[in-house]
């Protein structure tokens, strides 16, 4: 049990980043580190998933759904900034877990982490591809081949052909592998750029949106519940509970029967859930603390500033939306058509003004494909230096943590990792499997905190750049509040997630126990 949760001393973990041939070059500035994290968080979430959360579950109540996701995700960034400030180490949750719980906890965080990063980087993928394919009809470019855009799983809508392998999605894969292999400092300057372009059009459309906006539409902020049609047939046998927020199943234990439907608080708890995966990214900024200059300082400026900045704008385009359309349970995603899958564009439709109304559809894909263009590249990189960190530790093999000898980054990671994911995302459709991420990711959360509390009760001298405030008041709403959306995930999610955490177990106690770098201890 001791060799279990046995610590690995912040000291150690300090020196053998800067000791010995896997050294990461230090390249990235403050405001590259900020658009690391904002390229992470704003994906297609801001375009796509405002929309569909205000019609189909809060109405309104969409923007408290986001700032119910900012004040989670701003308690775990102010554990993950104090974390960074001393801690300057690529492996994010799984080096801060090493150094205050023990080998044990880390592994399964960075168990957890691959997770997050891996099946979030796939299903990015595979959503840049069909953003790409709609880019190239909108701008005139026709006749690619739908067989080479869907997965062997898939079906060409209104056919029984199935596809051959989603190209689109292996050779973005590929591309972004490529670029994070010949530097840090490249990678990010291509990152500045697409940041610059996404942020450009969410502003665009948040100030012309606010002219077109009923305030009436966004009362009551908190629309009245209504349950759905099928709430008379609302049953639980196991084929149907898998798919039931697991808050409802305790309360059905303990003899209530809540049902599915749209507004309330249920809907706006249950919204929260659903877009906490447009928030995910700014953890990944802490992943690259080995690569920056002056990580003390500028990592957690980074996280912190990142988060702020994308909780803004996704809270004045959910109040655009919902200002411009009234979603009061009446409207439906099936109601808009064509626009189904691009809610946004849908809203500046009904806008009176044919200029607007013709090219929206073209700047949200504009959008839409910068934001996801941005997002895959800061997955890839998170889930790299997570491969890098766990490999100089022995957990995984060794070999990984080698460094490019002229480029300086963790090639042989990226390469897995870029491999992995053209695969799966070429392959695979992964469907509602990517709410796996918000529950990987809402765990690492968790742990950060109890790390926070733990470190300041076991090592209360050790002084970081930044410092936490209020603990342990803060990091304890944390956690609590993290438990709160995840309980809000269906059941099969848990499911999902505990099959995944058992197999990390069976690997940890078959190799990583035996080959840990601190069996020397």
């Amino acid at each position: 049990m001791n060799k279990l949760f046995k610590i690995k001393p912040i000291d150690r973990i300090l020196a053998e980043a800067e000791q010995g041939a896997n050294k990461l070059k230090r390249a990235l500035s403050v405001w590259e580190l900020i658009a690391i994290g904002v390229g992470c968080i704003i994906g297609t979430g801001i375009f796509v998933l405002t929309g569909k959360v205000a019609i189909a579950n809060a109405g309104s109540g969409v923007i408290i759904s986001f700032v119910i996701c900012a004040a989670v995700c701003i308690l775990a960034a102010l554990c993950y900034a104090e974390f960074a400030s001393f801690i300057p180490i690529a492996g994010s949750a799984y080096t801060y877990s090493y150094a205050t719980m023990g080998e044990l906890v880390a592994w399964i965080i960075g168990w957890d982490l691959i997770l997050e990063y891996g099946v979030s980087t796939a299903a990015v993928a595979n959503g840049w591809s069909s953003h790409f394919v709609n880019f190239l009809e909108l701008i005139g470019i026709h006749g690619f081949p739908q067989r080479l855009a869907l997965t062997p799983f898939e079906v060409i809508p209104g056919t029984q052909v199935h596809g051959l392998v989603n190209f689109p999605a292996v050779v973005i894969s590929l591309v972004i592998m490529t670029l994070l292999i010949v530097g840090i400092k490249e990678s990010a300057r291509v990152n500045n750029i697409i940041v610059a372009i996404k942020i450009c059009v969410a502003l665009f459309f948040i100030a012309v949106g606010l002219f077109f906006v009923h305030v009436s539409n966004w009362f009551p902020l908190v629309p009245e519940f209504k349950p759905s049609v099928d709430a008379a047939q609302h049953g639980w046998s196991f084929s149907d509970i898998k798919n039931i927020e697991l808050w409802k199943i305790i309360a059905h234990f303990f003899g209530h029967d809540p049902v599915n439907g749209f507004g309330g608080w249920a809907g706006i708890m249950l919204g929260a859930a659903i877009i906490f995966f447009a928030y995910i990214g700014f953890d990944a900024v802490s992943t690259t603390s080995e690569e920056a200059k002056n990580p003390g300082r500028d990592v957690p400026i980074g996280i912190i500033a990142s988060l702020v900045i994308c909780t803004v704008l996704y809270i004045l385009m959910s109040a655009v939306f919902t200002g411009i359309v009234r979603c009061d349970g009446t409207l439906t995603l099936d109601s808009l058509g064509v626009d189904k899958g691009a809610p946004m564009v849908y809203a500046f439709k009904q806008v009176p003004s044919p200029w607007v109304s013709k090219y929206a559809a073209f700047l949200v894909d504009i959008g839409a494909l910068c934001g996801i263009t941005s997002v895959l590249l800061v997955l890839f990189l998170g889930q790299s230096r997570i491969f890098f960190s766990m490999s100089r530790d022995k957990l995984i093999s060794p070999w990984i943590s080698a460094v490019h000898p002229r480029f300086k980054t963790p090639y042989r990671g990226t390469v897995i990792t870029g491999i992995a994911v053209a695969l799966i995302a070429g392959f695979i459709p992964l469907g509602d499997i990517a709410e796996m991420a918000n529950i990987g990711t809402l765990f690492a959360f968790v742990l950060v905190a109890a790390g926070i509390i733990y470190l300041r009760k076991n090592q209360p001298d050790r002084k970081a750049t930044f410092r936490t405030p209020l603990v342990p008041l803060l990091p304890i709403l944390s956690i609590i509040m993290c438990i709160l959306l995840m309980v809000s995930l269906p059941l099969v999610t848990w499911i999902r997630f505990v099959v995944w955490m058992a197999i990390g177990l069976v690997i940890y106690f078959l190799y990583s126990r035996k080959h840990s770098s601190m069996n020397d201890i």
